[in-house]
């Protein structure tokens, strides 16, 4: 009997039990759209958080005072002013896998323009923090290298801190407003970038020379960070081993002495929140597949009762020639043609389902193609595995005793 022969029957005998074979589907159905639904909306988040990190600069390196302490253990205040200026000079001047290096002060307080007050804080920062940052001025300038000597009462503002503080719609730049008493000149307001990926308002943000918070606010002579940026993500780790080895030497840490500061670059923080989205990307999809394996146990019970309702039948095509092969791929063909039909309904509502996640949540979503030959792969060979034992039951039948079954 030929392949095309067996298909036409095994097309005819679902044909003839349509609302059962359509029930023996639906588990395949939900599994592989869950899947695909579930690996869609991983992706997009790993997505997601990979645009922000590259918005935020992903060759962007942060150091900050103190020993990496993620136990949690209080260290005592002085070992949070272990960075001066002399070691963001010597950044600055003697790195060879850095592009930009800025040092970075910050002070929370209040802000006040004229009648309009909101809660912020102000960085104090390097010329050279904007292009670590990747950060634009939209109107006005930026700070300059002599308003850093003079310690001047000058910042640059984001888009929320206009919003509060000028909600008229007035233009801020050439204003005056007072953090913590302190007048300061508004010369530019920075091009909006919205929230982050972890929720903070990237454009509630002032900014002034890193001389004038230290000096006029703060009156400190330690740094609480440096933001540097390496010259091309590749370098990062060469740029972090090179400030790594000038820090302990300012600092004339011995070879058994800790590192009295901290170093985090995005490279990091990506590698880790792509970890934990990958985890939580797979359990998603193995709970979802659990539906898979359901339906394929629902096939198998289906086509148990269909050989035990066709012993019959069996028989008789057994007894005019059949040969056990053919009876097998009869119901092989059965089974296959139950898994790939529902696996393409499945990754039809998956896709659909995908998008309207998208539209109506507003979830980042991304599918990838191989998610989608998967599933269609996983269907064809849950068809086959779960097919298999009925068919082959079917094909030892013996044909006297299954025509003589009632």
């Amino acid at each position: 009997m030929n392949g095309t022969n067996l298909f036409k029957i095994a097309l005819r005998a679902l044909s003839n039990n349509k609302l059962r074979a359509f029930l023996t589907m639906l588990g395949i159905i939900i599994g592989v759209a869950s899947v695909i639904t579930m690996l869609a909306i991983g992706q997009g988040s790993k997505k997601s958080i990979q645009a922000q990190i590259s918005e935020m600069g992903s060759n962007m390196i942060m150091i900050h005072p103190g020993a990496d302490m993620r136990g949690g253990v209080r260290q005592d205040p002085s070992a949070m002013q272990t960075l001066k200026l002399a070691d963001y000079e010597s950044l600055r001047d003697e790195t060879n896998y850095l592009s930009a290096v800025s040092p970075s002060v910050s002070s929370s307080g209040q802000l006040i323009a004229g009648n309009n007050n909101y809660p912020s804080s102000i960085s104090g920062v390097g010329t050279e923090y904007l292009e670590i940052r990747q950060l634009n001025v939209e109107s006005g300038e930026m700070f300059t290298e002599s308003d850093i000597q003079s310690a001047a009462k000058v910042c640059v503002i984001g888009k929320t801190i206009v919003d509060n503080l000028f909600p008229n719609g007035q233009d801020p730049i050439g204003h005056i407003i007072r953090f913590n008493q302190i007048p300061l000149r508004i010369i530019g307001v920075l091009k909006a970038k919205g929230y982050n990926s972890m929720g903070m308002d990237q454009d509630d943000i002032v900014l002034a020379p890193y001389t004038t918070v230290m000096k006029r606010m703060m009156a400190v002579t330690y740094l609480q960070g440096i933001f540097a940026s390496a010259l091309s993500e590749d370098m990062t780790d060469y740029a972090t081993n090179e400030i790594n080895t000038l820090l302990r030497r300012n600092h004339k840490l011995k070879d058994s002495d800790d590192d009295d500061f901290t170093i985090r670059s995005q490279q990091e923080l990506s590698s880790m929140l792509n970890s934990t989205t990958d985890l939580m990307t797979t359990l998603l999809a193995c709970i979802a597949g659990i539906s898979l394996v359901v339906g394929g146990i629902g096939i198998m019970n289906i086509m148990y009762v269909s050989v035990t309702e066709r012993t019959r039948e069996i028989g008789l095509r057994m007894s005019v020639g059949a040969r056990g092969i053919d009876i097998l791929a009869q119901f092989l063909i059965e089974a296959v043609l139950i898994s790939i039909t529902g696996g393409i309904i499945g990754m039809i509502i998956g896709c659909g389902s995908s998008f309207i996640v998208k539209g109506v949540a507003h979830w980042p979503i991304y599918i990838q193609p191989w998610s989608v030959f998967l599933s269609f792969a996983v269907c064809t060979i849950t068809g086959i595995f779960f097919g298999w034992y009925p068919a082959k039951k079917a094909a030892d039948l013996d044909p006297i005793d299954a025509i003589r079954y009632e």
